[in-house]
């Protein structure tokens, strides 16, 4: 038996110390999970449960009905898709994994399709917050022969490890590549007289709207500034879908109702100017989501734990003398990220300002801001601080079914782009784990609390409640241990203090910590 963190239905969940370890079969692996971090999308799952995007069955599933760790629909689960795990026990038929390697989990199962998303470790898939975990290779390896599990080195630590996928999150949101065309071979609907010179619609097929069903049409082209008319026709585009939008002088008038959570986790894309020629939406779009030279950055919720990861990925990767800001309402946030980046900050010669949007804008236009908490709010606001051809990064998940009113006149008057990605794509797994692997990047930045499976569920209070300066990482070997910020834990275990780094979780200070585990 072991003990594991269960969701059994909307903001139900419970810790469970009679959970049965069950052996893998023939392509299943089963691993000992050395640690796992908490997300806020863990939080959201907790909330909506079966209503998540990530929560429903693959199509079709009939040969997935025999995994035991498959839990779609209204079936439990075990959160938890930030993890490392070393391998324990295969099945006969196992090829990607052997007994004793120590492997990351990429927890987006790009090739299983549901009807809003796609399978995901720690969803419709049972995830890490657990001591033992089930993996099938029906599962685990794509489409095209490659392992969504990553051997994993040795010599970092375990947190280290476990922090690669949210910080291949946040590298996927700067290195996504933007499509800047129509789709070849697509449905296109076009409404209105627009200008369609410069477009390529060689192979596509233009469709009529009377009839279409929902998400039936790979790209909307739409002329004109008819509010109602654009909200009825936005559930038409398909999921990775391109709307144009070129108003010819006209105005909108009114917040126009847009379904942002669907760029986000739907990868849809919205490009929009004054002019009547589609050619120039396409103009809008940049070639992926990464800083242009002497970019002006914003991170809204910086103070957050991914909010962290997108300031050190900013700083790191902006110009000398770059301005970096930080939106941050809590002053013990802002506080722990200052200490976290202000050594980063002077090695690359860049100026990082943290304020509290509550009373304090941006300094000047913003060219690239992120927006790291689920607010509409906070989008219509960042619309506002937009330089000209300012970038959007919708980092943190709306729901797809929640309209955002948003200001399409100024978005077409400044040229505006909204970018949003969901998980992360193995190829930006790899280029983190390597950073780890040889010391570029240090994922322990991000670390405010730790945990065993005692604390995993006051873990996911702080998470929802937002009051740890950064991630919370759960040691389900250490089944006793409560849930302590590094403060806390330095009190209670002093030893493990001087390991620290400018108060910093290290590879030391967890080497200590179950050091001293052992010994109890």
């Amino acid at each position: 038996m072991q003990t594991a963190v269960r969701f059994t239905g909307p903001d139900l969940v419970t810790l469970v110390r009679d959970k049965p370890v069950t052996a893998p079969g023939d392509r299943q692996i089963l691993g000992r999970v050395e640690c796992v971090g908490l997300c806020f999308s863990d939080v959201k799952l907790r909330h909506q449960f079966d209503r998540h995007v990530r929560k429903g069955p693959v199509l079709p599933d009939d040969a997935l009905r025999s995994v035991p760790s498959y839990a779609p629909g209204n079936l439990p689960t075990v959160p938890g898709h930030e993890v490392v795990l070393r391998v324990v026990a295969v099945g006969s038929g196992v090829t990607s994994a052997v007994v004793g390697g120590r492997y990351v989990v990429q927890a987006n199962f790009r090739d299983l399709a549901t009807a809003d998303s796609t399978g995901a470790f720690g969803y419709n898939f049972e995830g890490g917050l657990q001591q033992y975990v089930l993996l099938d290779e029906r599962v685990t390896i794509a489409a095209d022969g490659e392992s969504y599990l990553l051997p994993a080195p040795d010599e970092p630590s375990a947190s280290r490890l476990a922090l690669v996928e949210p910080w291949a999150c946040v590298e996927n949101a700067y290195a996504v590549r933007e499509r800047r065309q129509i789709k070849p071979d697509g449905r296109v609907l076009v409404v209105g007289a627009g200008d369609l010179s410069g477009l390529d619609l060689s192979g596509s097929t233009v469709v009529e709207p009377a009839g279409l069903a929902p998400q039936s049409v790979d790209d909307l082209l739409y002329h004109g500034a008819d509010a109602t008319e654009l909200e009825r026709l936005l559930p038409l585009v398909a999921p990775g879908g391109l709307v144009l939008i070129a108003t010819g002088g006209g105005l909108f008038g009114r917040p126009v109702d847009v379904p942002v959570g669907r760029v986000h986790y739907q990868n849809l894309r919205i490009a929009a100017t004054t002019t009547d020629a589609f050619a120039d939406c396409l103009d809008t779009i940049p070639a992926t989501g990464e800083l242009r030279a002497g970019a002006h950055v914003n991170v809204v919720g910086a103070g957050g734990p991914t909010g962290v990861m997108a300031m050190v990925r900013a700083i790191v990767t902006s110009e000398p003398k770059a301005l970096v800001e930080g939106a941050v309402r809590n002053p013990l946030r802002a506080e722990a990220l200052r200490r976290r980046i202000t050594r980063l900050a002077a090695q690359h010669d860049v100026e990082v300002r943290l304020f509290d949007p509550r009373t304090e804008r941006p300094r000047g236009p913003v060219d690239h801001c992120f927006v790291m908490a689920p607010v509409p709010d906070l989008i219509r606001t960042a619309i506002d601080d937009a330089a000209p051809r300012g970038i959007i990064n919708i980092f943190a998940g709306i729901a797809t079914d929640v309209p955002c009113p948003i200001d399409l006149d100024t978005y077409a008057a400044k040229r505006l782009y909204f970018v949003g990605t969901s998980g992360s794509a193995v190829a930006d797994m790899r280029a983190v784990l390597a950073k780890v692997a040889d010391g570029r990047l240090d994922t322990n930045l991000s670390v405010g609390a730790v945990s065993g499976m005692a604390g995993a569920l006051d873990g996911l209070d702080a998470v929802r409640d937002r009051t740890v300066p950064g991630k919370v990482v759960v040691y389900p070997a250490l089944d006793g241990l409560p849930l302590l910020t590094l403060g806390e834990l330095v009190a209670r275990h002093p030893t493990v203090g001087p390991l620290l780094r400018d108060g910093c979780w290290t590879g030391a200070a967890e080497e200590e910590l179950l050091r001293l585990a052992a010994d109890r």
